[in-house]
C-alpha cells in the first residue's frame, strides 16, 4: 500500500487551476502541432512537463527578493551566494548563469574542439547539445543495468568504470577534454550514483589527467539516495555526504532550477584559476559580469537561500516519498514505469505501455499527447524524439534503448489528490492503450528536436 509522507510546510498563497473539456483539448493540440511544449500552460491543468524551474519558493526566498541589490557590479547578493557555494561544494570559483544550460555552453565553449568527446553515465539533452553544437561528441557509458527498466539496482546511475577505462584508452586523454557525471541520472529516469562509484570514476578521469565536471541539477536528491542505499553513509547527513562528492570533482555545472528550489539560476564552478578567468571572459560575452552573470541580483539572494533549503533532509525525505508515492500507486494499478522511481519524475515505460507502436512511430511522444487529451496532464517524452540519431554513413536511425514519457514533479506544488487524478487518468489510459496511435514528424531542427518540432497522427 502506497504511502503519503506528511508535507514538512504549510500552503500560503494558491494559484487557480482549470481543466478543460476534451474537445478544447483536441483543439489545443492540434493547434501544437502536437508537441506539448507548444500548450499554452493555461490550458494544462496537472503541469508535469519539468521540475526545473516550477517549484513553490519559500517565505525566507520571497524575503531575500525583496532584499535584491540590483548594482550592476558586486551585489551583495552575489557574495550571499558565493558563500553558500563555497561551503557546500568547496570549489574555490564560480560564476552565475542564468540557468543550467548556460553553463554548460560555457564550459565548453572554452574546453571543447571540433572532434573531441566528452563522456558521461548519461548526458541529458541540454548537455548533449552543447557538446555537439561545439563540433564534439559525447560517449554515454552508464551501467547496464540502467537499460532495465525492471531492474531495482539501487544505483543505475553508476558509471560503467570498466568501460570508462577502456573508452579513454581508445580514444585518447588527449582527445577528452572533461569528463562529466550527471546525478541524479535524468536520462536514465532520474537514477542516482552512490559515492563509492563517483569516487572511482573520478580516480579514473584523473589517472588519465582529464578534468571531472559533474552535473549537479538534483545533486541534493543524489545525496540523499546515497544516505538511504549506501550502507556506509547512513549516519553522515545530506550535506557532509554531498561535500564528499564535490570533493571527488573538479568543478560542476547546475541548474539551480532543480536542487536550489529557484524559478530561474544556475552557476559554473571551478577549482582550476586559468580556467575560471577563461570562463568569465566568456561569461561576458555571453551572460554578463562575473557577479551578476545574466541575473538579477533578487535571483542570486533567492538561489542562495534554495541551495540551503534544498539540503534539508525533512525535506529531501518529503521530496523523495512524494515521488515514490505517486510510483507506488502507478505500480498498484499495474501501469508499467521504470523501477525503482528516482527523486524527481516517475518514467512511464513506453515499449511496455504501447507495444503495438515500434519507436518509428514516436510511441513516446503519442503517449504524451495521449495523456493531455485524456487527462489535461502535461509530460514530456524522452526517447526517440529526443535522443535518436541517425547513422551518418548508412542514414540508418538508431533508436535509444529507453522510451520514455517522464512525468517531472515541480517541488512543493500538487497534493495527494493531484497525484491520485494522475494515476486514474493513466488507468483509463493503460487500459485502452491499443486505441493510441503513433505520430510523424511534420518538422523538425537539427539540435534538441523535443522542444520545437511538429508532429502529425500517423
Amino acid at each position: 500500500m502506497a504511502q503519503f509522507p506528511s508535507e514538512p510546510f504549510r500552503i500560503k498563497v494558491v494559484e487557480p487551476v482549470r481543466l478543460t473539456s476534451r474537445e478544447e483539448r483536441q483543439r489545443a493540440l492540434e493547434e501544437a502541432g502536437y508537441n506539448t511544449f507548444n500548450i499554452r500552460a493555461e490550458d494544462v491543468y496537472i503541469d508535469f512537463m519539468t521540475d526545473s524551474g516550477t517549484a513553490a519558493m519559500s517565505d525566507s526566498q520571497w524575503a531575500g527578493i525583496m532584499q535584491g541589490d540590483e548594482s550592476y557590479a558586486g551585489a551583495r547578493n552575489f557574495f550571499n551566494l558565493e558563500e553558500a557555494i563555497q561551503s557546500i561544494t568547496g570549489f574555490r570559483h564560480f560564476v552565475p548563469t542564468h540557468q543550467g544550460r548556460a553553463a554548460e555552453n560555457i564550459l565548453f565553449a572554452v574546453t571543447v574542439k571540433p572532434g573531441q568527446v566528452v563522456p558521461s553515465n548519461m548526458h541529458f539533452d541540454t548537455t548533449q547539445a552543447n557538446v555537439l553544437a561545439r563540433g564534439g561528441r559525447v560517449a554515454n557509458l552508464v551501467i547496464d543495468e540502467a537499460f532495465d527498466p525492471t531492474s531495482h539496482h539501487p544505483f543505475k546511475g553508476n558509471m560503467d568504470v570498466k568501460k570508462l577505462e577502456s573508452f579513454i584508452q581508445e580514444t585518447g586523454p588527449e582527445n577528452i577534454p572533461v569528463g562529466m557525471m550527471t546525478l541524479t541520472n535524468n536520462s536514465g529516469g532520474g537514477q542516482p550514483a552512490s559515492l563509492e562509484n563517483i569516487r572511482a570514476t573520478a580516480e579514473v578521469y584523473h589517472r588519465y589527467g582529464i578534468p571531472f565536471f559533474i552535473d549537479a541539477c538534483r545533486y541534493a536528491e543524489n545525496a540523499y539516495f546515497i544516505k538511504l542505499r549506501e550502507p556506509e553513509c547512513a549516519a553522515m547527513p545530506v550535506l557532509e555526504i554531498a561535500r564528499q562528492v564535490f570533493a571527488c570533482a573538479d568543478g560542476c555545472t547546475m541548474s539551480g532550477k532543480k536542487d536550489a528550489l529557484v524559478n530561474i539560476g544556475g552557476f559554473l564552478a571551478m577549482n582550476d584559476e586559468q580556467l575560471y578567468q577563461q570562463v568569465c571572459q566568456e561569461l561576458i560575452l555571453r551572460e554578463g559580469f562575473p557577479t551578476y552573470g545574466g541575473l538579477a541580483g533578487r535571483d542570486l539572494e533567492a538561489m542562495a537561500r534554495g541551495l540551503w533549503e534544498g539540503l534539508d533532509e525533512e525535506y529531501l525525505a518529503y521530496r523523495i516519498g512524494h515521488t515514490k508515492y505517486l510510483a507506488d500507486r502507478l505500480v498498484e494499478e499495474g501501469i508499467p514505469i521504470l523501477e525503482p522511481p528516482g527523486g524527481h519524475a516517475v518514467y512511464l515505460d513506453v515499449l511496455r505501455f504501447l507495444p503495438h507502436l515500434p519507436q518509428s512511430a514516436l510511441p513516446g511522444q503519442a503517449l504524451a499527447c495521449a495523456l493531455y487529451l485524456e487527462g489535461c496532464i502535461r509530460a514530456v517524452e524522452v526517447g526517440s524524439v529526443m535522443f535518436a540519431e541517425e547513422d551518418p554513413e548508412t542514414g540508418e536511425v538508431v533508436y535509444p534503448a529507453l522510451e520514455m514519457v517522464r512525468m517531472a514533479i515541480p517541488r512543493r506544488v500538487y497534493t495527494q489528490s493531484h497525484l491520485e487524478y494522475v494515476v486514474q487518468v493513466c488507468k483509463q489510459l493503460y487500459e485502452r492503450r491499443e486505441e493510441i496511435g503513433g505520430l510523424r514528424y511534420v518538422s523538425k531542427p537539427k539540435l534538441l528536436r523535443h522542444f520545437t518540432s511538429r508532429f502529425e497522427p500517423l
